[in-house]
């Protein structure tokens, strides 16, 4: 129609994130607070861990303006810190990370504390405080940004820099946002537990307006850190091979694939091209659009890749996933498996499970699941998860569990490439490869759990005629005592010799160790708890 005008403008990653928020799970003050907690310990796990560091994490939460709902948020950690003149980018320009190389992240965009701060922006204007110092650093950089929506660039408010006297390192952030703590406090308070659950490397002071809480580190065991690792041939698209071409465009086709991809040596590079029908001296600059689209299709079919390595990973291990449950769950019994590494779409992954069973476990008419992708604990959109789905298939009466019961799934996944259902990286999707690793893993842990079971079933059908014999031999005693005229205590002394041997078990032997090692766990308990309050409370006020 004549006299209407469409009007086009342009928006930069900054403003189009802030536009849209709710992406990375920030739809309203309860999830927004919770969502920043979690982004920002999920920064300092990486810094830390991923450097061999073992992570010792300061959380604290302040009502800044009650009435306005308006609390400010600081977390800090001992990590590797960020150099002074990367300090504005980092938490100033949307797109700009260290997270954007292959190997395995807990973040996976390196928008977290960018999208805090969009949202601090837009609910209280109020910009974010950095303090950071690189390991051997002689100084401490600290800054207050914000970031310029309309160009995508750090806005400097301050800056100041001091001497590092006692060799600090690490990084603390501030931040004043729209979050409602009295809601937010128990997912905050369950996501806590379950890092500590899949990190139990991990030191962790929190401290809120009525919530302290003080995770203390239960091992000096670190998983071993991923490397950094090359594409896949199966995982390549277009965009990424002309990415690559302009890094060397003088390479020949066998050059190309060999530098540039993962597992590609001499061989694997001339079977692809001889397959493919490709000129393997031909340099990669001079192919042409279409060309480039034929070479992307045949790496995505071609079989004869080798299979992703898994340097890039950084699984939790067995051992630390049932420390850290036996720690957070105080389970009876507790099986753990890490699978062999496997691969979809040319992406590494590694499935974990552990069974938890009895002890402080509530009984329940389902199994209570614990997902983590990548050590990070996922609370929300449990029903479109592929862990979810697994759990319901499996017939648990094969493993005699009868419900309601003391049951809890624990499933670890680990990528390069985590497939989650949606932006806000709480569910898994349901790809093939990952839902029969989660399936094998549990299985596995399950016929364990059946074992225990089983072991437990038999010691009570014992247990029920040891006490059947014991009741007996009282009187059987009492009366051979008054014919042969023998001390009562002797005879029973002998016929309770005679019901060990025959049912293999002393069970009075064995409550009695029981109880000693009760009350040896209580006393340390009691002693730890006398002494870790107060510095968990020192430690939060710094």
């Amino acid at each position: 129609m004549r006299g209407l005008e469409v009007k086009y403008e342009e928006l930069s990653p900054a403003e189009w994130f802030r536009r849209n928020k709710e992406l990375a799970g920030l739809t309203n003050p309860t999830r927004a607070l919770y969502q920043t907690i979690r982004e920002f310990v999920e920064n300092s796990l990486d810094a830390t861990e991923s450097y061999g560091i073992l992570p010792t994490v300061k959380i604290k939460i302040e009502y800044v303006d009650k009435s306005k709902g308006w609390v400010s948020v600081y977390v800090e950690d001992n990590g590797i810190g960020i150099p002074d003149h990367e300090i504005p980018n980092v938490f100033g320009k949307v797109f700009y990370s260290s997270k954007y190389r292959i190997r395995q992240h807990r973040g996976v965009f390196g928008l977290g504390a960018k999208m805090v701060i969009l949202y601090a922006q837009s609910t209280t204007n109020k910009p974010i405080f950095v303090r950071s110092a690189p390991i051997g650093s002689d100084k401490i950089y600290e800054y207050v940004l914000m970031i310029n929506t309309l160009k995508n660039e750090p806005i400097i408010l301050e800056r100041r820099e001091y001497p590092n006297k006692y060799g600090w390192h690490g990084t603390a952030v501030k931040v004043v946002i729209e979050g409602d703590w009295g809601k937010a406090k128990r997912r905050i308070e369950e996501y806590l537990r379950r890092t500590y659950m899949i990190a139990p490397y991990a030191e962790i002071y929190f401290k809120a307006p009525d919530l302290t809480l003080y995770f203390p580190r239960a091992t000096t065991k670190l998983p071993p850190p991923p490397k950094e690792g090359l594409p896949h041939p199966k995982s390549v698209d277009v965009e990424l091979i002309k990415h690559l071409i302009a890094r060397d465009p003088n390479l020949t086709l066998k050059e190309f694939l060999i530098e540039y991809f993962d597992g590609v040596g001499k061989q694997t590079a001339e079977a692809f091209l001889k397959w493919a029908k490709l000129d393997e001296n031909k340099k990669v600059g001079e192919l042409t659009e279409d060309e480039i689209t034929y070479l992307t299709t045949k790496m995505r079919e071609f079989d004869g890749w080798r299979r992703p390595r898994a340097d890039w990973l950084s699984p939790v291990g067995e051992e630390l996933l049932v420390e850290g449950i036996k720690k957070v769950l105080e389970p009876e019994f507790v099986a753990a498996v890490t699978r062999k590494p496997s691969s979809y779409g040319g992406h590494p992954f590694i499935v974990e499970a552990a069974i938890a069973w009895g002890g402080k476990i509530p009984p329940s008419e389902k199994p209570i699941i614990y997902r983590f992708a990548n050590k990070v604990p996922l609370l929300y959109d449990e029903g479109s998860d592929v862990v979810r789905k697994v759990v319901e298939e499996i017939d648990w009466s094969i493993y005699k569990v009868k419900f309601p019961a003391p049951l809890a799934v624990i499933v670890h996944v680990c990528s390069t490439k985590i497939p989650y259902v949606s932006a806000g990286k709480e569910a898994i999707a349901d790809v093939v490869e990952i839902e029969e690793e989660i399936m094998l893993a549990i299985r596995e842990c399950a016929r364990k759990l059946r074992m225990y079971i089983t072991k437990k079933e038999k010691e009570e059908e014992i247990y029920v005629k040891y006490a059947t014999f014991n009741m007996y031999a009282t009187e059987v005693a009492h009366a051979l005592a008054f014919v042969t005229r023998k001390p009562e205590e002797e005879i029973r002394k002998k016929l309770r010799e005679l019901i060990v041997k025959k049912l293999g078990v002393d069970f009075e032997a064995k409550l009695q160790e029981e109880q000693t090692a009760k009350t040896e766990q209580a006393q340390a308990q009691t002693q730890a708890a006398s002494s870790k309050p107060e510095t968990a409370q020192v430690a939060a006020k710094k």
